[in-house]
């Protein structure tokens, strides 16, 4: 009877055909009890061919997006512990069993692996100035403590995937991975492991910009979702302000004339103070309702089992 832990290595994919067979190679000569999943997320080339002819089990995907992929691994397989890495061949694989060894000795529920470029090629400049630019972004507004938030090589507990919501469609998912875990208190550490440079024949699918572009709306988005009172009472500073940098004029000159002469501006500025208040008890029902649905995530959090050595939390390195 199996005693140890179910692992599963999670491969999201869309054309990577040159590099796929040495991922899963290099993952079961590493990790060699944990079952390899890839998720083919509609690729055009051999990918599915070869990933199953390399001993992978598949899982399709029509819907492209890292996102919706990673929704569909994350919803139908389940085991005590996740390592998810891009198909692209970059990330080391030996790295693996420590990633688990300190998800389940350490009790942490996700370990990040932060890149460390072997080559000036391997990560370059644009990329690592935004990476490093959302990845300061994101930790300012929500505390999250990683020097590399976008890194793609990720291990999970059960208790984390089986309670995020994975509600991105692409690249963003790295995001909302580690906002979740930030907004939730969940244990978390990172390492540093090598990263290593694309094949030649090898494309990448991340578009700077685009993707750059949708990062940005994902943490807008949370930052209305899970800091509403923060958002709308700045929302009501500026109304306000901008009410009276409107109405103040108006309000000296009929004190001094008995004359209202812009009746439009005092319009606009009353609406705008009537228009502040409203954003501003607005943050305060939104805040409440946010606290009650984050209370709720962490009772379904706490209600998923715990896959633990005993005895074994004590901080690892």
């Amino acid at each position: 009877m199996k005693s140890g832990p179910c692992i599963v290595i999670l491969i999201p994919c869309l054309n990577e055909a040159p590099t796929i067979e040495s991922v899963i190679t290099g993952f079961r000569t590493h990790l060699p009890e944990a079952q390899i999943f890839v998720g083919d997320n509609n690729s055009d080339d051999d990918t599915a061919a070869i990933a199953k002819r390399s001993g992978a089990r598949l899982v399709r995907e029509e819907r492209r997006g890292k996102g919706n992929m990673m929704r569909r691994l994350f919803a139908d397989i389940d085991a005590d512990f996740y390592v998810m890495v891009d198909g692209d061949g970059t990330y080391d694989p030996s790295v693996a069993p420590r990633m688990v060894r300190l998800m389940e000795e350490g009790g942490f529920d996700l370990v990040n692996v932060a890149r460390k470029p072997t080559g000036s090629d391997s990560f370059r400049g644009d990329r690592r100035f935004g990476n490093w630019l959302l990845t300061t972004l994101v930790g300012l507004i929500f505390g999250t403590a990683t020097a590399d938030m976008l890194s793609g090589y990720k291990a999970f507990s059960r208790r984390f995937v089986k309670t995020f919501p994975a509600l991105s469609c692409g690249f963003e998912i790295e995001t909302e991975i580690m906002i979740h875990a930030a907004e939730l208190h969940l244990p978390f550490h990172e390492i540093e492991a090598p990263y290593g440079k694309r094949p030649a024949d090898s494309m990448s699918k991340l578009r700077t910009f685009r993707d750059g572009f949708r990062i940005l709306r994902l943490v807008d988005h949370f930052i209305r979702q899970e800091h509403p009172f923060g958002f709308f009472s700045t929302l009501s500073a500026l109304l306000i302000v901008a009410s009276l940098w409107l109405g103040v004029p108006v309000v000296i000159y009929f004190f001094e004339t008995g004359l209202v002469p812009r009746f439009p501006t005092a319009i606009l500025a009353a609406s705008l103070a009537l228009c502040s208040v409203v954003s501003f008890f607005t943050g305060i029902i939104l805040d409440a309702i946010t606290q009650a649905r984050r209370e709720f995530k962490r009772l379904s959090y706490l209600s998923q089992p715990r896959r633990v050595k005993t005895g074994s939390l004590a901080s690892l390195n």
